[in-house]
């Protein structure tokens, strides 16, 4: 769930919620006059939940003055912070700029996730997805939308080139690949659509922006009892013909193969997550 760096009050809502991963916005939430401030009040938060939960920061943009001020100010809270989101990520350069001053500030393993929200930040995403400390691409839809003339109501379908680049790029590289938030704050038929449809594409979460979307997200990209029983018995039944010596196994009338392990442990992951 993102929440305003600015309104400490949703923030610490945010933070005391249900949520896989709380970020705490100092960009778009913040005006240019308090960006100093909220980032010091962030900060503080980072360092009291931090310990205790997953939280991340989303950073001004690299081609902003404050983008490394962010960046020096949220590694002396580094042990408590779980990433940094880098928005507007267009290139490798960008986050090697950030790999720059992190090291100098002496956070050399800090993660970073990548938001990619421009035409530019898509094409390049096989790259952007490979950088060193990069855990997670983020589709950032209200500005792509807006560079791309796409309307606001736009359903998900037709997202399906960036959404499948921005997934395969994320797999290829062993990271996680994020749905960004709806462009919307109810939880209505459209944001339920909206978050099926990442879902069955393979996507491992969703950004929302509202308290009223967490349920939602939640039970949607939870896997269900049903789906984790036959995760296990797919896995079990593997182990077992192993240990056998048998080199074919069926389990209710299909044969096993790796392509069903390597769904069953994702499907298991994303259970631990949610522990």
């Amino acid at each position: 769930m993102v929440a305003p760096g600015s309104d400490e009050r949703k923030a610490r809502k945010a933070l005391d919620s249900a949520v896989d991963e709380v970020v705490l916005d100092l960009e778009d939430a913040v005006t240019a006059g308090r960006k100093d401030e909220v980032r010091e009040s962030v900060a503080e938060l980072v360092g009291e939940y931090g310990p205790r939960r997953p939280v991340s920061v989303r950073v001004n943009g690299p081609d902003t003055r404050w983008f490394g001020r962010d960046l020096s100010a949220l590694s002396e809270v580094a042990d408590a912070l779980a990433s940094i989101v880098i928005p507007k990520v267009e290139s490798t350069a960008d986050l090697e700029a950030a790999d720059r001053i992190l090291d100098k500030a002496g956070s050399p393993d800090m993660r970073l996730q990548a938001l990619v929200e421009t035409p530019a930040g898509i094409h390049n995403a096989d790259r952007i997805a490979c950088c060193p400390r990069i855990e997670a691409v983020i589709i950032g839809y209200a500005d792509l939308g807006a560079v791309l003339g796409r309307s606001p109501e736009a359903p998900p379908e037709q997202w399906l080139y960036v959404q499948d680049r921005v997934l395969h790029a994320a797999r290829a590289a062993g990271v996680q690949a994020i749905d960004g938030p709806f462009l919307g704050i109810t939880d209505g038929p459209a944001f339920h659509r909206a978050c099926r449809w990442a879902a069955d594409l393979g996507f491992d979460g969703k950004w929302v922006v509202h308290p009223a979307q967490v349920g939602t997200a939640l039970e949607l990209f939870t896997p269900s009892v049903e789906q984790v029983h036959f995760a296990r018995r797919v896995l079990s039944a593997l182990e077992h013909a192993e240990e056998q010596g048998v080199g074919a196994v069926q389990l209710d009338g299909r044969m096993l193969d790796e392509a069903l392990a390597v769904a069953a442990r994702r499907t298991l992951t994303k259970i631990g997550a949610r522990r």
